[in-house]
């Protein structure tokens, strides 16, 4: 196999892992709706219906990277609703560790940087949208 074949695999492999992983949040979402996370907006004092990019952020954007078509636009819609997840409810983690020993955030870093990495890399031949496109 060709290193470019080996490179197209790796990113089809992580824009998979991210976007799988990623969307099964958004379908917990739509089944059991967004109310705690218009709470978390309103209490501190944004506008509830913000909680509404959650969709955008778990169901569109992975869906984007798991199909290869605006992979670029997809992977920075998923590290923008991490950064907001951090932000909205683990500032406190940042210094914690998990039961397990583990940093306490590393799976919300792993979606923030895996998509970083991403957005960086494109798609991939492996995709829809194939190796060409500023957003693919």
């Amino acid at each position: 196999m060709s290193s470019s074949t080996l490179e197209d695999l790796g990113k089809l492999i992580l824009r998979l892992a991210i976007g799988v992983l990623i969307l099964f949040h958004g379908w917990a979402k739509l089944m059991h709706g967004i109310g705690s996370i218009e709470g978390m907006m309103a209490a501190r004092g944004l506008p509830a219906f913000f909680a509404w990019g959650v969709y955008i952020g778990e169901v569109v954007a992975p869906l984007l990277l798991i199909v290869g078509l605006y992979a670029r636009l997809g992977a920075l819609l998923v590290a923008a609703n991490m950064v907001v997840a951090f932000l909205l409810v683990h500032t406190t983690h940042v210094f914690q560790l998990s039961g397990s020993g583990g940093w306490r955030l590393e799976l919300q870093a792993m979606y923030f940087f895996g998509a970083v990495a991403v957005a960086m890399l494109g798609a991939g031949r492996f995709s829809l949208g194939g190796r060409g496109g500023r957003w693919n």
